[in-house]
This record gives C-alpha cells, sequence and structure tokens, in this order.
C-alpha cells in the first residue's frame, strides 16, 4: 500500500522550494560568498544548521539553482519546438519562452552571471551541457529560415539574442516593466525577432 503525502512531507517540500527562491534572491543581491548558512537559514525561518535537513551546504543550494534552471530551459525549449511546426512562429514561440523566463527568474540571471565559477566542476559541466543543449534547439530553429547561414552564424545570433533578452534584469526598473504580462515582454519579442533574422550589412 502506497503512502499518501503528509502534512510533514508538504511542509518539507515548501521548505525545500522557499530555500531555493530565497537562496536565488540572495544570491543575487550579495553574491554566493556574501551569504552565509545562517543567512539562507534566517530568510526561511529556521537556524543556519537546519539548512542541512535539505541541502549538503552553500553550494549544493547553488548547484540546485542553475542546474535547475538550465534543465528547465533546455526541456521548455524542446516542448515548443516540437509543439509549434511552421518555423517562424516556432522561432516566435522561443523567444516568447525565452522572454517570460527572464522576466521571471531575474535573479536567477544574476546569480547565473556572476556565480557560475562557484559551483564544483561536476555540476559546471552539467549547467554548460545543458546550456549547449539548450542553444542547440534555437539554432535548429533558426536553421529552417537562415537556410544559407553557417553554424557559428547561427550560434552567434543565437547568444546576441539571449544576450538581449537576458539584461533585462540588469535594465529594467519598476513593477510594471518586471513580470512577464507587462509591457516589457512584447518589446523585448519584437527586437529579439529582429536581432535574430537581421541581414547582415555588406
Amino acid at each position: 500500500m502506497t503512502r499518501g503525502v503528509t502534512d510533514r512531507d508538504r511542509a518539507k517540500a515548501d521548505r525545500h522550494d522557499a530555500l531555493l527562491r530565497e537562496a536565488a534572491r540572495l544570491f543575487a543581491a550579495r553574491g554566493f560568498s556574501g551569504v552565509s548558512l545562517e543567512d539562507l537559514g534566517s530568510a526561511v525561518g529556521v537556524s543556519g544548521p537546519a539548512v542541512y535537513r535539505h541541502f549538503a551546504g552553500k553550494q549544493a543550494l547553488l548547484a540546485a539553482i542553475l542546474v535547475g534552471v538550465s534543465e528547465r530551459l533546455r526541456d521548455g525549449g524542446v516542448a515548443v519546438a516540437r509543439r509549434v511546426t511552421d518555423p517562424r512562429a516556432r522561432l516566435a514561440a522561443l523567444v516568447a519562452f525565452h522572454v517570460s523566463f527572464a522576466l521571471t527568474e531575474a535573479d536567477v540571471i544574476r546569480v547565473q552571471d556572476r556565480d557560475l565559477a562557484s559551483l564544483p566542476d561536476e555540476d559546471a559541466r552539467r549547467v554548460r551541457r545543458l546550456q549547449r543543449e539548450y542553444v542547440g534547439v534555437w539554432t535548429d530553429a533558426l536553421r529552417e529560415i537562415l537556410t544559407d547561414a553557417e553554424p557559428a552564424e547561427l550560434r552567434v545570433r543565437t547568444y546576441a539574442c539571449f544576450g538581449l533578452i537576458n539584461s533585462t534584469p540588469h535594465s529594467v526598473r519598476g513593477v510594471a516593466w518586471s513580470v512577464p504580462d507587462g509591457p516589457a515582454a512584447p518589446v523585448l519579442e519584437a527586437m529579439a525577432l529582429a536581432a535574430l533574422t537581421a541581414r547582415a550589412l555588406a
């Protein structure tokens, strides 16, 4: 007989999720090295040592944040590419997906920009592999539109698009402009699509 989920199980899962959320917020604000276990525990209402009930330490928390978001991006991109068959609509859907991510996960973007080097080597390699796979989803989609472009050009366009979208957490001010359904989303989507498909100057 399978045991049902208990209140204690739910409370533990909620605390786990809260630690991930607060760790991303604190790492984004202060940097990985500027946050202690006591800071992390205090943010969710427990002592510093109590964090070890959920994670092996600060690096494990950082890995859970960055590996987790890389998996979500890769899996989400694959799902979008499979769902949308028209090439231009597929590219637009990928852009909309990534814009929503950037406006929802601003703290995580800041953490990755600054603290990826703080990951253990194995976790850093996993993050980079997942990122390459995500980029591959985009370059495959872009290749169907820019049929004469070389693979290197497709990667340049893709990374430049990510840079445009991911810069949002560093530039957006005001709540209305920092949410997925706010006015920033259509602006970013239009700019990203234009950048992805822009003709190179002769």
